[in-house]
């Protein structure tokens, strides 16, 4: 139960050891791994890579089945391969576990220099630092400039944090449902959702013990999470008011669904290492707010949002597109923020149409 550990099938990663790392809000990592995975081949001259950045329970998997060291199929099938919007016969598709992860990167579940798993004593982290080890990749990658950088919801953050911070290594960028600077409601939605986690009696205090976690607290925060996710109206048309012949809601069951396959999957010590790196997410920090930072863009960009999207309205992405200067790209869709996961063939037409 729980994310990636040491000893743990590896599948299709591949690993990069980074030197020590300083985290921006203060702490020491003496070493960083990160785990990614490609698709296809780099050019030469590196012209052709494409960034791909996943959202907070996402990992390096975009394509590929379930199977040892996968408990889940890539999250974003459809868009990578041969004649795929992000075709592999023409560009090098990388995806990296975010720092702070729990799939192979560096986070709370890995083991510090004393052989002890970090847990508590893992620094915050910030989406400005997660990109600075994204670029260490890069470089390690041979990839001096990206030919796009795309990412939803979390990733849109990195995606945007990218082309404002090293706006010479980013060609392209695709930005997808995701804001500027985190609300006063996705912060709430998620310290509430932290809140569940630790009130787990086995979150002791962080330091949990990885084969007992606190699994009913993390489900207990992602059925909250996944509630912003969907559309009121989705769940109304597909859930109503049915009751089940267990005595349960359909809707409550569906929940407990995702629940539970979170907790098989993630660590609870990630989830609230990430949110909160969500919750402290401002691209106008320290550069004299959100529209002298996106004046620093010199990247071609596309910025789109779904319709339906309750927990990023279309007004966030609205405020990114005309800091910009280009029209928002609205993708019309019943599910909600996970449309941007769920949306494909719209999303793919637009990943061509910004690469053409």
């Amino acid at each position: 139960m729980g994310g990636w550990v040491e000893g743990d099938p590896v599948g299709d990663r591949v690993f990069l050891d980074l030197p020590a790392f300083a985290p921006e809000r203060g702490g020491v990592l003496p070493s960083v791994r990160v785990a990614y995975e490609t698709w296809g081949t780099l050019a030469p001259d590196a012209s052709n890579a494409v960034l791909v950045e996943h959202a907070l329970t996402g990992d390096s998997h975009v394509v590929g089945a379930a199977g040892p060291g996968h408990p889940t199929p890539g999250w974003w099938s459809g868009l990578v391969g041969p004649g795929a919007p992000l075709d592999t016969d023409r560009f090098f598709v990388v995806c990296a576990n975010i720092l702070g992860g729990c799939q192979g990167t560096t986070g709370p579940s890995s083991p510090a220099p004393d052989g002890v798993r970090w847990g508590s004593r893992f620094p915050e982290v910030t989406v400005g630092d997660q990109v600075r080890v994204e670029a260490a990749l890069a470089d390690a990658l041979g990839i001096d400039r990206w030919a796009c950088v795309v990412g939803g919801s979390m990733g849109g953050m990195r995606a945007l944090e990218w082309a404002v911070a090293l706006p010479d290594r980013v060609a392209t960028v695709f930005v997808l449902a995701s804001g500027a600077v985190a609300t006063a409601d996705q912060i709430g939605t998620q310290t509430t959702q932290q809140a569940a986690v630790r009130a787990d009696p086995r979150w002791a205090g962080g330091d949990y013990d990885l084969d007992d976690p606190p699994a009913d607290g993390l489900g207990v925060a992602r059925r909250i999470a996944h509630l912003t996710y969907r559309s009121a109206l989705e769940l109304g048309e597909r859930f109503g008011t049915t009751v089940q012949a267990d005595g349960r809601f359909a809707v409550a069951s569906y929940l407990d669904h995702h629940a539970d396959k979170l907790a098989r999957r993630f660590d609870a010590g990630s989830y609230v290492l990430l949110t909160e790196a969500m919750n402290t997410w401002d691209v106008g920090r320290g550069r004299g707010g959100v529209e002298a930072a996106l004046a620093r863009v010199t990247a071609r960009a596309v910025v789109a949002g779904v319709d339906s999207d309750r927990l990023y309205p279309i007004g966030l992405q609205q405020e990114i597109a005309d800091g910009l200067g280009v029209p928002l790209q609205v993708i019309p869709s019943p599910y909600g923020h996970d449309g941007f996961l769920i949306e494909t063939d719209a999303v793919g037409k637009l990943l061509r149409d910004l690469l053409t």
